[in-house]
């Protein structure tokens, strides 16, 4: 039985937190498709689950329990700042949420709901004229809407992890991944030619990292094919 500290329980608190960032992150994302809802609900599971453990039930630290007690049988693990798994392994006496891993945490958060926020902007203005969308966040990578999802959940994770969480995490970007090889099926189909020469010069997810060369790959395809048919 987990003990009463009042730290945990706290159901109201885990559905105010989990509805202001789920409504925070709709207002920006504004799904649309049967493909942005998917995403969109990936992410909402992710926070859910997430403010569950942080104010509702400790799953991960009832878990792990009897190895944390070995670890330092003089911390309540029990109490709301022990769940700052980060801090307390390393020994940190300063208080968590003013602490590296929070400040980190926000920072990721807050750079994952601007690209959210501006990309949309952008992606709308493209749609309303039935254009490629690449101004903006998309002039230096083509998802900029997943990778600001990606940032987000990896900030919560910086800043409270669990057990849940950390599984939940790699699965969701692979999902992402995807999703978005999908849609990039959906506009090389839709755009043509302004497609292959957008994406044959902005990377995927990764401003800084060079995208392929669409030439070289499209040599190396024919050549596959070639070898194949002999």
């Amino acid at each position: 039985m987990i003990p009463s500290s009042g730290s945990y329980g706290l159901w109201s608190l885990v559905f105010v937190n989990s509805a202001i960032f789920i409504v925070f992150a709709f207002s920006f994302f504004k799904p649309k498709t049967a493909r942005d809802w998917r995403s969109f609900g990936a992410f909402s599971a992710f926070v859910l689950a997430l403010f569950t453990e942080m104010y509702g039930f400790p799953l991960t630290i009832y878990l792990l329990s009897g190895w944390l007690q070995t670890f330092n049988p003089d911390i309540n693990w029990y109490s709301h700042v022990s769940g700052h798994l980060p801090e307390m392994f390393l020994g940190w006496q300063a208080n968590p949420h003013a602490g590296l891993f929070h400040i980190a945490s926000f920072i990721f958060i807050g750079c994952g709901f601007w690209l959210l926020a501006v990309a949309w902007r952008h992606l709308w203005k493209a749609q309303r004229k039935d254009r490629l969308a690449v101004t903006g966040p998309y002039a230096r990578m083509r998802h900029p809407q997943y990778a600001g999802f990606v940032l987000i959940m990896f900030g919560f994770l910086v800043q409270w992890p669990t057990i849940l969480t950390l599984v939940m995490f790699p699965v969701l970007v692979w999902m992402y991944v995807r999703l978005a090889r999908r849609e990039e099926a959906d506009s090389q189909a839709r755009f043509g030619e302004d497609w292959e020469s957008y994406s044959g010069r902005v990377p995927a997810f990764f401003p800084f990292r060079s995208a392929p060369d669409r030439d070289e790959e499209n040599a190396r395809r024919r050549s596959t094919e070639n070898f194949k048919r002999k």
